[in-house]
């Protein structure tokens, strides 16, 4: 059955692995609001309301280089990760990085009692090797991905980030209250044990290419070989960086990408921190009303990509991409609009709003998300790591201005 072929185990595997990708990038978020006492918080009635007594006294400034710490290091092996993901792999690069994300979560209580400085490196270390997930993934996807299945594929794969988020937020919240070490420090050990299970899993059930895989059918792989129109097992001994550079194409998606980013690594952040501190949920309530606008997401996401595949069949790939993606630009906009005029007595408005703005977000993984592999699938991976540099800046400076501006 298509839906149990090696493609399709590869969407499912990627789901899962990206699940944990944005489970690791956002647990810090929620467990940064249980980790900082009541007197680190400027609102005196806010603390009040929570009775929260965290471990450390750390000023909002502090909090928010924290935060944006991951991005630092998120951004430099964007590029080459998609590099040496092309030419060695995609498999190795994103699983041997992703285990040493997860060793960093697991270490994260340990490091945050030892030293606030030992805090930032770790959060800088973890970046770093997250910073080579999508252009990694993308290159195995030039490789797997039949032209007329991408939206389908590549839409439930990186639908996962949406589920990691609903997990951390809903779980998250209630470790911080009923878990072990301090109700916080149970977030990031079980976050990195699932990590760790995740690498092993991607070991056993993936390989780089159709050719390599020991399970797929020979059906199967000339199906892929002769819908992609090249051999994936062939290597890539030359990128043409600037014509890469130069091409209209790519500078969209640029475009595209940091546009988005600002969006999604403001609400990543600081959503959490909004709940609490604008809207005045508390901890419990807080988790699960923020991952709400996730399930959103990743709902848009899935059903939109069968539904762009479709339409794909009759119209031209080219205006379903920038349609979809006009579409999700204008519906986020308009929404999160909104929700800067509710107030907290309309504060449940202010999550329906913010779900809406998620479910319009989950469009574009119809729309440049998975563009690079349209125009080129031998160099989707270095392509992604291009575009994703340029978008990882607003993740290193939209939690600071948020914290400079509330």
């Amino acid at each position: 059955p298509c839906f149990l072929s090696q493609r399709w185990i590869l969407s499912y595997v990627g789901f899962w692995g990206f699940m944990m990708v944005y489970a690791i990038r956002v647990d810090f978020s929620v467990g940064i609001v249980c980790m900082v006492g009541g007197s680190s918080n400027q609102n005196t009635n806010i603390s009040t309301i929570f009775n929260q007594t965290g471990e450390f006294d750390w000023p909002k400034p502090l909090r928010s280089s924290l935060l944006a710490m991951y991005f630092y290091g998120y951004i430099i092996l964007q590029i080459p990760g998609g590099w040496i993901a092309t030419r060695f792999g995609g498999k190795r690069v994103l699983g041997y990085m992703t285990f040493v994300s997860s060793v960093g979560t697991l270490l994260t209580p340990v490091l945050a009692r030892l030293h606030v400085n030992a805090l930032f490196a770790v959060r800088f270390i973890i970046g770093l090797a997250a910073g080579v997930s999508f252009p990694a993934m993308h290159s195995i996807w030039g490789r797997w991905a039949p032209p007329l299945e991408r939206s389908k594929l590549m839409g439930l794969c990186y639908a996962g980030p949406s589920i990691g988020v609903i997990l951390t937020y809903s779980v998250s919240g209630l470790l911080c209250v009923y878990g072990f070490d301090n109700g916080w420090g149970s977030i990031f050990y079980l976050t990195g044990i699932a990590g760790v299970l995740w690498c092993i899993t991607w070991y056993f059930l993936v390989s780089d290419t159709p050719q390599e895989h020991p399970r797929i059918t020979p059906s199967e792989r000339r199906y892929i070989e002769d819908a992609i129109g090249y051999k994936p097992q062939a290597k890539v001994t030359k990128t043409p960086w600037i014509k890469m550079f130069k091409s209209p194409a790519v500078l969209a998606c640029i475009t595209a990408h940091a546009c988005n980013n600002w969006t999604n690594y403001t609400l990543l952040t600081s959503l959490p921190l909004f709940m609490r501190e604008v809207l005045e949920f508390d901890i419990k309530q807080n988790g699960f009303l923020s991952a709400v606008p996730y399930l959103c997401t990743m709902l848009s996401a899935i059903v939109s990509g069968h539904i762009v595949d479709f339409i794909r069949r009759g119209v031209n790939t080219t205006t379903v991409r920038r349609v979809v993606q006009i579409i999700s630009f204008v519906g986020q906009s308009c929404s999160l609009v909104a929700v800067g005029f509710v107030t907290k007595e309309l504060r449940h408005l202010a999550v329906g709003l913010l779900s809406l703005s998620m479910i319009f977000t989950g469009l574009n993984r119809s729309g440049y998300v998975i563009n690079h592999v349209d125009f080129a699938p031998r160099y989707a991976g270095e392509l992604f790591g291009i575009t994703n540099t340029f978008a990882t800046i607003p993740g290193m400076i939209a939690p600071i201005v948020v914290g400079l501006i509330t």
